[in-house]
């Protein structure tokens, strides 16, 4: 099997994770840009193999094979085990979203959260999704880490530019995202306040392999901008810091980064 069609099986499967109810054939075509009779025989092979099924009304969703096997994957690397409690700890004494993001290649992937809100409005998005870079705390503190041409290489690959955040505050030119960078990596954090979408903050530290110039992965807290103003959000700062001092260096983090 070639790489393109590796490469068109998983745009399949990618915008399949987009929806719980299902998508039909024409709507898979046209959001991956591929044929409708390609597209077809990907979702015959996905069907075949239990990745997928086909619903009364034609239309197709993943089954729970795939997060079945990342779930998998995950209990075999003893991530969750041991750094859910770092998590876990930090949301308590927070009380807001504590979210673990790791560098995966040229991307950042939230990969753990741990929710400290009780009450009022809850910020709780689904992990396994890509960081948006340029317009989140966490992708500003890992493109901060690196030279500027490659941040602003990766952040374009990523979106930079396109349409699709609506936050008031997002940088939308090379100029403001550069300075936001170079701000970024002097203070040593992130922060984003309503960037990636309207009524969000966030403050994001770097986690590093135990080598002080690499970084993989961010921890994070995140929550309604009503109640985590830039003065709360710093306060939150130490906690983030001595979470990220307690996952560096782990083995299960390490063993991750090429």
């Amino acid at each position: 099997m070639s790489s393109s069609i590796i490469d068109r099986c998983f745009a399949i499967v990618e915008t399949l994770a987009e929806s719980r109810e299902g998508q039909s054939l024409g709507s898979i075509a046209d959001r991956t840009g591929m044929p409708k009779s390609a597209v077809h025989r990907m979702l015959a092979a996905l069907a075949a193999s239990g990745y997928a099924v086909q619903l009364p009304n034609r239309d197709y969703k993943l089954t729970l094979k795939l997060p079945g096997l990342g779930l998998r994957y995950l209990s075999n690397i003893d991530l969750l085990k041991e750094c859910q409690p770092v998590l876990d700890a930090l949301a308590q004494e927070i009380g807001e979203l504590v979210r673990l993001a790791l560098v995966e290649q040229d991307k950042l992937v939230w990969i753990g959260k741990a929710q400290g809100a009780r009450s009022g409005l809850l910020v709780d998005p689904v992990m396994g999704r890509q960081v948006v870079l340029h317009a989140t705390a966490t992708g500003k503190v890992w493109l901060s880490s690196l030279s500027a041409e490659n941040a602003m290489r990766i952040a374009f690959e990523q979106g930079f530019g396109n349409a699709g955040i609506d936050g008031p505050n997002v940088k939308t030119t090379v100029e403001g995202l550069q300075a936001e960078l170079s701000a970024t990596r002097s203070r040593g954090y992130g922060l984003a306040q309503e960037e990636a979408e309207p009524g969000i903050s966030a403050i994001a530290v770097p986690i590093h392999s135990g080598n002080e110039a690499s970084v993989v992965g961010t921890l994070s807290v995140a929550g309604p901008s009503a109640r985590l103003t830039e003065a709360r959000l710093l306060e939150c700062l130490p906690h983030l810091r001595r979470g990220a001092s307690q996952l560096t260096g782990l083995d299960v983090l390490r063993d991750l980064t090429p």
